[in-house]
């Protein structure tokens, strides 16, 4: 019976010794990768900012650049239409010089040309606002998106480790009292089979002992009998 105690307690540490190995990489696996979620996140977050203010600062020069091309654009236009009215009342004149034999098309000409330049450079820093604008949304949601995964990814290997460090400290605690168990159980099974070897010689002297006390008390009785004739 100690014996068969023996080997169930030796069975039963081996395996608490092996699942608290198990544990422990395990553990240390997670804590890893925490660490390494953390990272990313800090890295994610740096770049998402560094991009943002980028961004902002290209946004803002774009629509500068928009306001001051259209008050350009309105001088401009302003000047041309001054410009054109001025030419039209000297081509009016009863008598005009040579020079104004024919309508004056030079500032009409230049009008077209300038302000047609600033309105594509207008048209360009629209566009730059309105695709930079759609970059920084779509960064920002794939970066929300990213952050959001991270934490519950982060939560859900935070909790593992919880939980395998509890398993652990329970598994570590029995594997305490299973040892304390397989000495106290060892002792007695080696106290029992030591006196089991002291007790076999005295039991084999026993019986021949009385072996020969037999003997004794049969001659004795035979003498008596013949005594007795």
């Amino acid at each position: 019976e100690k014996t068969e105690a023996v080997e169930t307690l030796h069975a039963e540490i081996d395996q608490l010794e092996a699942s608290i190995a198990k544990l422990t990489e395990e553990i240390t696996e997670l804590t890893k990768a925490v660490a390494e979620l953390d990272a990313a996140m800090a890295e994610a977050t740096k770049l998402r900012q560094e991009e943002k203010e980028k961004n902002t600062a290209t946004i803002k020069d774009a629509q500068e650049a928009q306001t001051a091309v259209a008050q350009a654009l309105t001088v401009l236009k302003e000047f041309y239409a001054k410009a054109g009215e001025a030419t039209a009342l000297l081509q009016q004149q009863p008598e005009m010089p040579e020079i104004f034999d024919s309508p004056y098309k030079g500032m009409q000409s230049e009008n077209g040309g300038v302000v047609g330049m600033l309105e594509v450079i207008e048209s360009d820093f629209a566009r730059l606002e309105a695709d930079t604008k759609a970059a920084e949304a779509s960064a920002q949601k794939e970066y929300d998106t990213f952050m959001t995964d991270s934490k519950v990814d982060k939560e859900a290997k935070t909790k593992d480790i919880e939980h395998k460090t509890a398993k652990k400290q329970d598994e570590e605690q029995a594997l305490t009292v299973k040892r304390e168990d397989l000495e106290g159980t060892q002792k007695e099974l080696d106290a029992a089979l030591a006196y089991f070897d002291k007790l076999k010689p005295s039991c084999v002297d026993a019986g021949v002992s009385y072996e020969d006390r037999v003997a004794r008390r049969k001659e004795e009785i035979e003498s008596l009998q013949e005594a007795l004739r």
